[in-house]
């Protein structure tokens, strides 16, 4: 059950040389992991970020090939591993065949104060039912 999220390549997302500017891939996969929430786990962040956030604790991204102004490349997000206040994602960007970008990060859930919380039991459950469904 890999999460899908498609992406055109902007002009907002390109360096003068035509291709993706690498810090704008972070926003993208961050426009990924937000649409996830509110389409797949029912918790958009408009409404979680009025008591806390899931800020990214760890992210490790290898970047295969350039992405283009114009292309339309294909983000696919998996949970890897649900914590009592973590969440393990893998995202593999692709145009068709060809690997734009590998990333692997960690979120945690966090309370208004900033501090580690644990997922609340209906979101737990979705997010390893996601995780299920990669397996």
């Amino acid at each position: 059950m890999s999460y899908v999220f498609p992406q055109k390549i902007l002009f907002k997302h390109c360096d003068p040389a035509g291709i993706v500017f690498y810090p704008r891939y972070f926003e993208i996969i961050n426009d990924c992991v937000e649409a996830f929430f509110d389409d797949v786990v029912g918790l958009p962040f408009e409404q979680l970020h009025g008591y806390g956030g899931v800020p990214t604790a760890e992210i490790r991204t290898t970047f295969k090939a350039p992405s283009r102004h114009g292309d339309r490349i294909v983000l696919v997000l998996d949970c890897l591993k649900v914590g009592r206040s973590s969440l393990d994602l893998s995202i593999v960007a692709s145009q068709g065949d060809e690997v734009r970008f590998i990333s692997h990060s960690t979120l945690v859930l966090v309370n208004d104060e900033g501090r580690p919380t644990h997922w609340p039991d209906t979101v737990k459950a979705k997010l390893i039912q996601q995780m299920k469904g990669a397996e």
